[in-house]
């Protein structure tokens, strides 16, 4: 993919709007190319004595004629051409985070989300400036410029000849900077994101930092990283700072000629006062262009930079899709199974990596509860994402109603289930936004339903807004077990067969656990419920379980079974017991 097929569906969208700015630009760049005929008339009239002050006043009156013409086209082309640059960028940055959410978690494991950032805010900042003033600056240079050119050549063809011998060099140096320059705007935007990355983690780990007292080592780091960022950038600005002056160079040598050839011609009579006076003012004008190249080379190596970036992002394909002929499904069952399923984390790229699930084979009944438990780290979190498919397995297959789930349609799939994470996630809004996600119009008998089941209606009514309550970024203000109470909630409207729940009691207190495990237990049948713990009293009720270490089922049977069995789950549940016991006295 070109990088700019990114943004040729824009230009031929706006394309109306865009030969409008066009036209209307090009309407300005000739008014502007009136002015100096008429300071010309007016010299020449003035030189020869030969213009009463009403001729003054209309030479006067034409140019302030000319002045609201270019102001009322000058208004259109900005209208049109600006606004349309700002209709690209709005354009991108949908397209950008429409595509980066439909890219598989593992992408995720990898990218910073500070690069992330910057691709959407400072990448599509530059595309916006190569597109909206970079397109008036290119315009104006070969429009403008020839124009003035052509001009020029009608007063004195010689004078021209000698301005325009300066515009070899300025086309060999364009070329030349123009290569360095899209170098260093790259690694100056690579650096940016580096810089946003870092920012953004100090200030969502502000309240560490803080208490740790680590303040200056932090500010030192991101000091760090922000002088890496200013050396590139002025290994940038020794680029442009050699390049600008060159052109500046050449349009004063440019002038400096006109001066002394013009000067000589006019006192010669060759051309007239008026002639050369409007030469000058032609050569002004043509100043712009010959800058405009400048700028446009500037501008455009910024957004070539850039765009080359969110192509990168744009082209990436996300791992985990519909595969051919994938399946539509209604309602499921709820019935799942595991078939001899192994996974490890890159697979297929890194050659070392270990496996972290091996050989798991289970047959979950609809209705059914199965609780999952294991010491840290023994792949408790990443069998629950399996199923979902937030991760594809690296041998064997899940079951859905005995369907292969890499056979079904991926949105059909994670509308069976209901997930609740082990870092439960809130978002800046109110506890109503937050447990109606994706359900706004819900009315409030369903929604109290739902936080009673979770244990935590009665907190929500506690607070002085209720469900109004605006829980700041990543639920602030609120504590590790109200945010997974309320994430439990979220998960309970969502009518789904299947119901994922990870670690979903680890930060509340005992009482509250146990209501949270009488709703689990009251959904059996209703629901099949696939529960991992640490806490094992959680689980104890469920219909089976099963012991993982090191990613493989080590034990499994009921509450009783394993209690029998006396061996990891028979010494955990011990152990905890003791310290429940220790708690409720």
């Amino acid at each position: 993919m070109k990088p700019t097929e990114l943004i040729k569906p824009y230009f031929s969208e706006n394309r109306r709007l865009i030969a409008a700015g066009l036209v209307s630009l090009i309407i300005v760049d000739f008014l502007q190319l009136f002015i100096p005929r008429v300071i010309k008339w007016a010299v020449d009239d003035l030189t020869a004595v030969r213009i009463e002050p009403a001729g003054l006043m209309r030479y006067a009156l034409q140019i302030v004629g000319i002045a609201v013409l270019i102001g009322i086209f000058r208004f259109v082309w900005r209208h049109c051409l600006l606004g349309t640059s700002r209709r690209v960028e709005e354009g991108l940055r949908n397209e950008l985070l429409s595509h980066i959410q439909t890219l598989s978690p593992s992408y995720f494991d990898r990218a910073k989300t500070g690069d992330l950032m910057a691709h959407a805010t400072n990448d599509i900042q530059q595309v916006r400036m190569a597109v909206g003033m970079g397109l008036v600056a290119l315009n104006d240079a070969l429009v403008l410029g020839a124009a003035s050119i052509g001009f020029m050549a009608y007063i004195n063809l010689k004078l021209t000849l000698l301005v325009l011998i300066p515009m070899p060099l300025l086309v060999i140096g364009t070329r030349f900077f123009s290569r360095k320059m899209h170098r260093r705007y790259q690694e100056v935007q690579g650096a940016f994101a580096d810089l946003t990355e870092a920012v953004r983690e100090r200030f969502a780990g502000i309240r560490v930092i803080k208490s740790h007292g680590w303040e200056n080592h932090e500010a030192g780091r991101v000091s760090d990283i922000s002088r890496g960022y200013i050396k590139e950038n002025i290994d940038l600005v020794k680029i442009t700072g050699a390049f600008f002056p060159m052109m500046g160079f050449l349009t004063n040598l440019s002038l400096a000629i006109v001066i002394f050839v013009g000067g000589r011609q006019t006192i010669t009579q060759t051309i007239t006062p008026g002639d050369f006076v409007a030469f000058i003012s032609y050569l002004g004008l043509l100043t712009w262009p010959m800058m405009a190249l400048g700028w446009v080379t500037n501008l455009i190596q910024r957004g070539k930079a850039s765009l080359d970036r969110l192509t990168r992002i744009m082209t990436t394909r996300p791992e985990i899709v519909d595969g051919p002929g994938a399946k539509a499904i209604g309602r499921s069952r709820g019935a799942v199974a595991f078939e001899n399923v192994g996974f490890a984390y890159a697979a297929g790229k890194d050659s070392n990596s270990q496996p972290v699930l091996t050989s798991i084979d289970l047959d979950i009944q609809p209705g059914s509860i199965m609780g999952i438990v294991g010491p840290p780290g023994s792949g408790k979190t990443t069998l629950l994402n399996l199923i979902p498919r937030l991760y594809d397995v690296s041998g064997g297959r899940i079951l859905l109603d005995g369907e292969d789930i890499r056979s079904l349609k991926l949105r059909d799939l994670r509308a069976q289930l209901a997930f609740v994470s082990q870092e439960p996630f809130l978002f800046a809004g109110s506890i109503r936004q937050n447990i109606t996600l994706g359900y706004p119009d819900l009315d409030d008998r369903a929604l109290i339903s739902a936080a009673d089941q979770a244990a935590v209606h009665d907190t929500i009514t506690a607070f002085p807004n209720g469900y109004d309550t605006i829980v700041g970024e990543k639920g602030i203000i609120l504590s590790g077990g109200q945010k997974q109470r309320i994430a439990l909630a979220r998960a309970l409207l969502h009518a789904a067969r299947v119901l994922i729940l990870d670690d979903p009691i680890s930060q509340v207190d005992l009482d509250t656990g146990n209501r949270m495990v009488a709703t689990f237990r009251a959904m059996a049948g209703e629901r099949t419920i696939l529960i991992a713990s640490h806490r094992l009293s959680a689980i104890r009720f469920a219909d089976s379980i099963i012991a993982l270490e090191n990613g493989r089922i080590a034990e499994s049977g009921t509450h009783r079974e394993l209690m029998e069995n006396n061996r990891y789950y028979a010494r955990t549940y011990r152990l905890q017991e003791i310290v429940e016991d220790r708690y409720a006295n």
